[in-house]
């Protein structure tokens, strides 16, 4: 049974593939040769994963340092059979990709009424520029992509693109001050890595963070937590392909829940309100049954919160996210259906392009409308802050 008409698709999690120009018109001239650029590839170059840069192919480059994916899985549209061709070139792309004005046409086909896209360049949390030789430079890419997301990106689509943001993580200070002032432009959300500590920051078991997280509770953002924004990837044999980190990647947003729930931060931040982008929702009801079962039992012995079950935090603070997920689905009641949110992830693989609606609606269609409209619209606005739709 299709959807609804009434119901518009709220997407709350795609990425946008930053066009060239993006640094290059933001950056100080003093800074533009070693900030992101994209360059044209002359010798053979090996990414990350062994596939080949051929020449002629265009690479980004940030500090000298190349980096590896062009447009990371940027694949939605084509065939199965065609999504491991990593994209080369820019015009191996669909506009809709760079171009704000091309994406909300894409949303159209798709019949998702609203985005709220992750960075590619940067990656997923910003954590990119974590990584800099000059972090001065790195602040200023971070405030000139934020530049580019609030005034060109989301301002070519308002109320269609929703606007999240990254911070410079290595300054507690600097990530506060830079959420006031784009929470003053309209910002909405803010990419946030799922756990610090392999980034070689400090945990959410610290009070490091707390300065931030005041500001983020003041300034009224939600946080997104996409899984892989750790740095770090589960791995089992050495032999293993790829397909067993792609399989197993919702392990980290397990990973995140529990070290959230048991440790002091929702406690010391009562008003945050936490995203598992990317994570699929399946899991759920078991992991949070093991939590509550694994804090009746030891909490009397254990440096953690003795009053509250960590299934009644998640209630507070948490939502979850699925694509297509039929055993989320299903288990729906024991999440909870106002924690579950949609997202579509164009333009990578798992990605239903152009048949999202369709796809999700097939996947709803024993779902009560009014369940089904909480899930795909009405918890969206909700955890983002969004006005009610007007029609």
């Amino acid at each position: 049974m299709p959807l609804q008409s009434y119901m518009k698709l709220i997407s709350v999690d795609d990425h946008v593939i930053e066009h060239p120009s993006v640094w290059e018109t933001r950056l100080p001239p003093a800074m533009r040769d070693r900030g992101p650029r994209v360059v044209e590839v002359k010798e053979e170059f090996r990414g990350r994963w062994g596939e080949t840069f051929a020449p002629g192919s265009q690479l980004w480059v940030y500090e000298d340092r190349p980096n590896p994916q062009l447009a990371l899985n940027a694949v939605a549209g084509k065939p199965y059979e065609e999504r491991n061709l990593e994209p080369r070139r820019y015009d191996e792309l669909m506009p809709g990709c760079y171009d704000p004005v091309a994406r909300v046409r894409d949303m159209d086909l798709d019949g998702v009424h609203a985005q709220l896209c992750f960075p590619n360049v940067p990656r997923f949390a910003g954590t990119l520029f974590l990584q800099s030789d000059d972090l001065q430079l790195a602040q200023v890419c971070v405030e000139a992509y934020n530049d580019f997301i609030l005034d060109e990106w989301c301002a070519a689509a308002p109320g269609r693109l929703i606007p999240l943001i990254i911070l410079p993580l290595w300054d507690v200070d600097l990530a506060a001050n830079e959420v006031r002032r784009c929470a003053a432009k309209g910002a909405k959300a803010i990419s946030f890595p799922e756990n610090t500590v392999p980034l070689g920051l400090p945990s959410f078991w610290t009070d490091h963070w707390d300065t931030l997280f005041d500001v983020v509770e003041d300034t009224d953002l939600a946080l997104c937590m996409h899984f892989g924004t750790s740095g770090s990837v589960p791995t089992t044999s050495p032999e293993a392909p790829e397909i067993v980190q792609i399989s197993l990647m919702g392990t980290n947003s397990m990973f995140a829940v529990v070290d959230i729930l048991f440790s002091p931060l929702l406690h010391n931040h009562p008003a945050l309100r936490i995203m598992l982008s990317e994570g699929g929702i399946g899991w759920m009801p078991y992991l949070l049954e093991r939590m509550d079962s694994s804090w009746e039992r030891n909490r009397s012995y254990m440096p953690i919160n003795q009053e509250v079950r960590p299934s009644e935090l998640f209630g507070r603070h948490i939502w979850g996210c699925f694509i297509d997920d039929p055993s989320g689905i299903r288990a729906r009641d024991q999440i909870g259906i106002d924690r579950i949110l949609w997202e579509g992830d164009y333009p990578h693989s798992d990605s239903n392009f152009p048949h999202s609606r369709k796809i999700l609606g097939e996947a709803l269609a024993d779902v009560p409308d009014e369940d089904a409209h909480r899930m795909v619209e009405l918890n969206a606005r909700n955890v983002l802050r969004l006005a009610p739709d007007p029609s």
